[in-house]
Order: C-alpha cells, then structure tokens, then sequence
C-alpha cells in the first residue's frame, strides 16, 4: 500500500470524498479552497487510493508547543465507510510516526471526539495514550460535536 502526499489540486480533490464523510459540515464546494488555505499554514494530506480514488486520508501539520515541543499534530483520519477495517488508517499513522522521527520529533499529537470509540481502539493499539482533555467554547453556538 503506498502513500501519497497530496499536492496538487486534483491529489485535493481526491481526498475530499474521504476528509467530508469524517467532516460532514464542509459544504464540498468550500472544501479546496478551505485545504489551500490551510496548506499555506503547514497543513499537509497523506492519503492511500484505491481503485482511482483516494480511500483513506489524514491531515497533519508540524507544530511546537511550550509543553511537547516539536511534533505533528493530527487535525485528520478519515476511511470511506466501506473501506474501513483493511489497515488504512493503521498504515496513515505509521506514516506519520516515520514522518515524526525523520524529523527528530518524539511526540504524535490529535484530538478525538468523545464519540468515536472505533477510532480510539486504533489509537490505542498503535501506542497513543489518553494525555489531556480537550477545551472549546463555541462562539457561534455551532455545534462541531
């Protein structure tokens, strides 16, 4: 299985299909400009294709905080539902562990929601632990769940 780092806009769009069944609340015509932007600030997808599309996809970034120092944050893992239990998000986050060390980095960081309990087990058979609660105080009163 081999990963892709997607650069183009076609690469983008190939991975929107994957990136809006984990963030149903983009509308898909804001989805490209939306990654551009974010790209200029670091922002990076991997992803596995099958078939001619993308399949599984996750979005990270290089970061240093006071606390943790250098480090990828995970802002992303997403599997089409029907190609989910074949070891594509297992192998995304293999990448960016690689991707982590190569770096000189010794922290992989992300957030989950309290609901994706699929996702946990995942995290947790490939060495994440549970380090801090997440806080956010929405100003719009959108609920992002």
């Amino acid at each position: 299985m081999k990963i892709k780092l997607a650069q183009t806009d076609d690469d983008l769009l190939k991975c929107r299909d994957v990136m809006l069944a984990l963030r149903p609340h983009i509308e898909a015509a804001a989805f490209l400009p939306m990654v551009k932007d974010m790209m200029q600030a670091g922002y990076q997808i991997a992803y596995v294709e099958s078939e001619g599309k993308a399949v599984a996809a996750l979005g990270y970034r290089h970061l240093q905080f006071l606390f943790n120092g250098k480090h990828i944050y995970i802002d992303d893992l997403s599997t089409l539902p029907e190609y989910r239990g074949r070891g594509y998000g297992g192998r995304l986050l293999d990448f960016v562990a690689e991707t982590a060390k190569e770096h000189g980095y010794e922290v992989i960081t992300l957030d989950s929601g309290f609901h994706r309990h699929e996702a946990h087990r995942l995290y947790l058979n490939k060495g994440f632990r549970i380090a801090s609660l997440h806080f956010s105080k929405n100003l719009s009163g959108y609920n992002l769940h």
